[in-house]
């Protein structure tokens, strides 16, 4: 499966909404997908339990934020959810680097950078959209981008 095989299966009801013109909400949903899989795995490993649970509660509070900003008046309410599902990749991106021995450094990896991709969209579309800049320095990610074409690794 592949992020476009992905998007076909996903019903009108998302697709015929504006927000679905927004990538970053894409890939939140996307990831939650995979997320799904992933927080299986890791369940049937007693000492990933709660590592599971921590996951997928913070894969999942990405895109809930995004759709909650984006259906927000106001710049700065919704630049406050961004920023909430800014901190919920960011602490996804954790739970997965914590959860590679079980998952396997293989879709470990591949998640990392898909939700590092989201981190990236989400500090492009926060300043903007609050007008002003964010009080956080430029980020400097050394990693392979996130490749949406690529074949998707499972647990």
């Amino acid at each position: 499966m592949t992020y476009e095989d992905w998007l076909e299966t996903v019903q009108s009801d998302f697709t015929d909404d504006s927000l679905w013109k927004m990538e970053v909400y894409r890939l939140a949903l996307f990831l939650a997908d995979l997320a799904w899989r992933d927080v299986t795995k890791l369940f049937q490993d007693k000492r990933t339990i709660d590592l599971a649970g921590q996951l997928f509660r913070s894969v999942g509070s990405i895109g809930a934020n995004i759709s909650e900003g984006y259906s927000r008046s106001s710049g700065k309410d919704q630049a406050r959810f961004y920023e909430y599902a800014l901190g919920s990749a960011r602490e996804s991106r954790g739970w997965y680097y914590q959860g590679r021995h079980v998952l396997s450094e293989v879709v470990a990896a591949h998640r990392i950078r898909l939700t590092t991709h989201i981190i990236r969209l989400l500090l492009t579309i926060i300043p903007p959209t609050r007008a002003q800049k964010l009080a956080e320095s430029e980020p400097i990610y050394e990693i392979h981008p996130f490749d949406p074409h690529a074949e998707i690794p499972f647990p």
